[in-house]
């Protein structure tokens, strides 16, 4: 049973072998939710501790972004008591969790099949950016190649313009979100069976899920959707509009009662008793002229003043916000989607994205500083494998692993 207010997965290991963004997203996520994170790191630590310009107690805020809730293992895999520590590791984890290419690990003797057999109950997740198997297994993917390849690039942006990626990392999250997921899910089956299971998440596979309706429109219809803008292609009134003052809303009209309520709201009440307007079929077979008709109204406005006529009236609508202005949104603040993140040393002060799973009972109250690399190697290798100090002091001689100080030196 999980410890309370200690995370529903309080109690539960996961071995991260992940770096950069969409692992460590999913295991963040495990994180958050209460699991044991030990993450394991080269020398030189995770490539997202190194992200310019802005750096919090020598790591990158990139890499505090996705790192809460973790212990830090520096450990060599080429060093046969490096490969030793990390079997032995694994032996003793519930969750493997690695985002190498296909392969890589199986070279250093690392693989599913084999742990499984003294570890039955493990649950490994393996995610790659084109999957385990497949013509593609091997090609090296990014968070904008498996937009672009996936045709979601080719979705965003305005009707007049050129393909861009979504500004957010959503081919890196999302992947991680759905590892996290398969994870989930796997445990379950533990529960009821006492055996682990294998998960391949490809990032290409998950953005192609994520067309959703917009690949339903191609397969039954053979029409190939394009280029969304600040619009939807259906609904003539869900869009984006400006107001006089330059701020922008984002407005979703979507039912009669709704439009006939803008409408007032914007000083055009008999818009709806025009016959080009007066149903969606018609408005949408007249949207050249219906959508020229709103911006104009809206023109006359401030921004700030329709959101809230716009609100009191029922009509779904929001700014769009700049990223100051969102995260001084009341309402992300009232949820706590702000985390003040506190180490033990002064220098460690961060501000991170909080958790967006709010759980009653067993929800994680606390919420550990990102690891300095290597903080926990000695920790990890003492409480979890019981080595002693002086095994662990030849490995550290020998370069097998490292610690806080050994990273620290090689960073000087």
């Amino acid at each position: 049973m999980a410890d309370e207010h200690k995370g529903p997965l309080a109690g539960l290991r996961v071995l991260d072998m992940t770096e950069f963004l969409a692992g460590p997203f999913g295991t963040q996520i495990l994180g958050d939710l209460g699991a044991e994170i030990i993450k394991i790191e080269h020398f030189e630590g995770d490539s997202s501790r190194h992200v310019p310009p802005h750096y919090i107690a020598g790591s990158s805020t990139y890499f505090h972004s996705i790192s809460r809730n973790k212990k830090s293992m520096v450990v060599d895999l080429k060093h046969p008591d490096g490969i030793a520590a990390i079997k032995e590791l694994a032996l003793k984890s519930d969750i493997l969790f690695e985002n190498r290419r296909p392969g890589v690990l199986k070279r250093l003797g690392l693989d599913f099949d084999t742990l499984r057999k003294d570890n039955p109950g493990l649950i490994w997740c393996s995610l790659s950016g084109f999957g385990q198997d497949g013509p593609d297994r091997d090609r090296a993917a990014y968070d904008m190649i498996v937009q672009a390849m996936s045709g979601v690039m080719s979705l965003t942006g305005e009707k007049d313009g050129r393909p861009v990626r979504a500004g957010v990392p959503i081919g890196d999250a999302v992947a991680g979100m759905y590892g996290s997921i398969g994870i989930l899910a796997a445990l379950n089956r533990r529960h009821a069976t006492g055996q682990g299971d294998y998960i391949d998440i490809s990032m290409l596979d998950v953005q192609v899920a994520m067309l959703t309706y917009q690949a339903a429109v191609y397969l039954n219809s053979g029409k190939v959707p394009g280029l969304q803008g600040r619009e939807h292609d259906s609904i003539p009134t869900y869009r984006c509009f400006a107001a006089g003052d330059g701020i922008e809303i984002a407005v979703t009209a979507n039912t009669d009662k709704m439009l006939q309520d803008m409408c007032e709201a914007l000083g055009i009440p008999d818009t709806l008793k025009d016959p080009r307007f007066a149903n969606r079929d018609t408005r949408l077979k007249h949207k050249a002229d219906l959508v020229p008709l709103i911006e104009k109204a809206f023109l006359n406005h401030k921004g700030d003043d329709l959101v809230k006529e716009f609100l009191r009236r029922g009509i779904p609508c929001g700014p769009i916000n700049t990223i100051d202005r969102a995260l001084a949104e009341p309402q992300i603040i009232h949820r706590d989607m702000i985390l003040e993140l506190k180490g033990n040393d002064p220098e460690q002060r961060a501000r991170v994205i909080g958790n967006p799973i709010k759980i009653r009972e067993s929800g994680r109250t606390e919420h550990g500083y990102p690891p300095y690399l290597g903080g926990e190697t000695r920790e990890v290798l003492k409480d979890v494998l019981g080595y002693d100090d002086a095994k662990i002091d030849k490995m550290l001689a020998d370069r097998a692993i490292g610690d806080r100080n050994s990273s620290k030196k090689a960073a000087e």
